[in-house]
C-alpha cells in the first residue's frame, strides 16, 4: 500500500483569457452560445488548457507552453482537445494513470451550467477515462475583477495522477 501511495501524484493548473469580438466559445471541448469568443493563439480553450497544465505538473513535464508555445505558427488555431490528447497520449506511454481532474470554470457570463454535463463527457471522452473521474463546476467573481467585469474568462484544474512503476 505504502508503494501506491508514494506513486501519488497532484497537478495544478490555471489559464486565462481575454474576451475578444466574435460568436464562437468553445469550453471543455464544448462549443457554448455566447455573444462574444475568447482571444489565444489556438482555439482559447481555457478549460482544456488548465486541464494540460495539471497533467503536466503532475508529472513533472513542464506546462502547455513549452509544449505547444504560442510562437509556433503550427499551433496557430490549433484544437485544444487535439492538444489534450497529445499531451495524455504521452503520459499514458510512459505508464502515467490518471485517477481524476477537478476543473473550476469562473465567468460572470454566459451561463455555463447548461453545459457543464456535456464538458464533462468531452473531457473523459478525450482523456479515455470513466465519466465519475472528471468534475467542472462554474463560478463567477460576483462581479469582481476582470472576469466581474466580463473581460476574460479564467479556468483551475486539479489532476490525481499515479506515477509510473
Amino acid at each position: 500500500m505504502a508503494s501506491e501511495l508514494q506513486r501519488l501524484r497532484i497537478g495544478s493548473g490555471f489559464d486565462v483569457h481575454a474576451v475578444s469580438d466574435g460568436s464562437t466559445l468553445r469550453i471543455g471541448g464544448v462549443d457554448v452560445e455566447s455573444p462574444f469568443s475568447l482571444s489565444g493563439h489556438s482555439d482559447a480553450d481555457v478549460l482544456l488548457h488548465a486541464i494540460v497544465d495539471a497533467l503536466l505538473g503532475a508529472s513533472a513535464q513542464g506546462d502547455i507552453g513549452a509544449w505547444f508555445p504560442d510562437t509556433d505558427a503550427q499551433w496557430k488555431g490549433a484544437d485544444s482537445g487535439a492538444l489534450l490528447q497529445q499531451v495524455w497520449h504521452k503520459l499514458q506511454t510512459e505508464g502515467w494513470e490518471l485517477l481524476n481532474v477537478d476543473c473550476v470554470v469562473a465567468a460572470q457570463r454566459p451561463k455555463l451550467r447548461p453545459y457543464i454535463d456535456r464538458m464533462r463527457e468531452r473531457i473523459a471522452e478525450l482523456l479515455k477515462v470513466e465519466l465519475t473521474r472528471v468534475s467542472v463546476k462554474a463560478t463567477t467573481t460576483e462581479k469582481l475583477g476582470f472576469v466581474g467585469r466580463e473581460e476574460g474568462i479564467a479556468a483551475s484544474a486539479a489532476a490525481l495522477m499515479l506515477a509510473p512503476k
